[in-house]
């Protein structure tokens, strides 16, 4: 089932994740490997996986989450970084990202995108993540509103 659309929500939050997604260059060497330190192996792979756009966005939102939430443990700021990598799993690129956000879940590529936090959650899982990340990512736990709140500032 597709989520609600937040396009009237939070328009800053689209446009702001939009105009960013145009670039294909990667997150700096310093932040790539600050998010590769808060990562394990298995972790990190997922983390590679990301495009681009993803990990720079990513990189960006863990940020936040770490000033907001100083007393993070090293397993939610990995869920963090990966909030996103269920991303990966639908293959699309930014415009196929702004239909999907405008039509919904119409079709499975569609609703493979917006269904990437669950998808995301097995995909941490599989790659030996502890249960916080997992949570995490799977937009559950104590910290989650916190991310959310990161995720869309």
């Amino acid at each position: 089932m597709s989520k609600p659309l937040h396009l009237l929500t939070k328009p800053h939050h689209l446009a702001a994740r939009f105009f960013g997604s145009l670039s294909s260059r990667p997150p700096e060497p310093s932040e790539d490997s600050w998010a590769e330190s808060q990562l394990l192996p298995g972790e990190i792979g997922l983390w590679r996986k990301m495009s681009n756009q993803d990990r720079r966005h990513s990189a960006k939102v863990a940020r936040r989450f770490v000033q907001a939430r100083p007393e993070a443990s090293r397993a939610e700021v990995a869920g963090a970084l990966l909030h996103d990598v269920g991303k990966i799993e639908c293959g699309l690129g930014t415009w196929g990202r702004v239909v999907a956000s405008i039509v919904g879940g119409r079709t499975e590529r569609f609703r493979l995108y917006h269904d990437h936090e669950q998808i995301g959650a097995r995909l941490a899982e599989a790659a030996g993540s502890e249960p916080p990340t997992v949570e995490l990512i799977g937009e559950q736990g104590a910290a989650y509103p916190i991310l959310h709140s990161c995720d869309r500032a």
